[in-house]
């Protein structure tokens, strides 16, 4: 049985992989350390720690995690402030209505700042008694430490937890957690692939009350992989 809808934010709530991205990138290049394409696409769906370890792995970054994090989230926020940001189809709406019926946070390898600046824009932030980010979890993404820990503090079974990804290491995430996933292509602008989903929509408009109680009744199946 459902009891416990856990969410990813970047990607699946908002389209802003691009922006976390492009913070990355501006912070390392104000020090003389282009980002190439390959750690951009690195970026997307990824834990803060497993990013700041990639980097250095691949050319170096002279910052601390926690620094590099802090600047990043800095440069979030002026770029939401430039471009603004894109709410993707159906979110708010299905933020709402299953935070009425199920428990339900988010859980992000964005830090906690990221988090609630978001949170914020979309006006949710209530919805939510916390969230889980970068900070709280030894491994991010693609481990599943940060859903095991929601499940663990809202008291429920790793079988009981719905989670809402866009990114492979996300859902993978999600699946190593022991947890029901649904993929969402409205965010996935990478085309990163989703077929270890349970279930793949298109946009957050078709989880309807239907398609949920579906799920939770454990009647889902892998659909339009292309």
């Amino acid at each position: 049985m459902l009891r416990a809808v856990l969410f990813d934010l970047d990607g699946t709530l908002v389209d802003s992989e691009r922006q976390n991205a492009e913070s990355v990138a501006r912070v390392l290049t104000r020090r003389g350390r282009p980002l190439t394409d390959e750690e951009r696409a690195f970026v997307i769906g990824h834990g803060w720690a497993e990013i700041h370890h990639h980097l250095v792995s691949h050319g170096g970054v002279d910052l601390p995690l926690e620094e590099l994090m802090r600047m990043a989230a800095h440069e979030r926020e002026l770029l939401v402030q430039e471009q603004g940001l894109e709410v993707l189809p159906g979110a708010v709406e299905l933020v709402r209505r299953v935070t009425g019926r199920y428990a339900s946070v988010v859980v992000s390898g964005s830090s906690r700042a990221e988090i609630e600046m978001c949170l914020r824009a979309l006006d949710v932030y209530g919805c939510f008694p916390w969230f889980v980010g970068a900070e709280d979890a030894a491994r991010g993404k693609p481990f599943p430490d940060g859903y095991l820990l929601a499940a663990q503090r809202l008291g429920v079974k790793p079988a009981e937890c719905l989670v809402i990804e866009d990114s492979a290491a996300g859902i993978r995430a999600g699946r190593s957690a022991g947890m029901t996933v649904v993929a969402v292509r409205a965010g996935n602008f990478a085309g990163q692939p989703q077929d270890e989903a349970h279930l793949i929509v298109g946009t957050l408009l078709e989880l309807d009350d239907a398609m949920l109680a579906r799920l939770s009744d454990g009647a889902y199946a892998i659909i339009e992989k292309q």
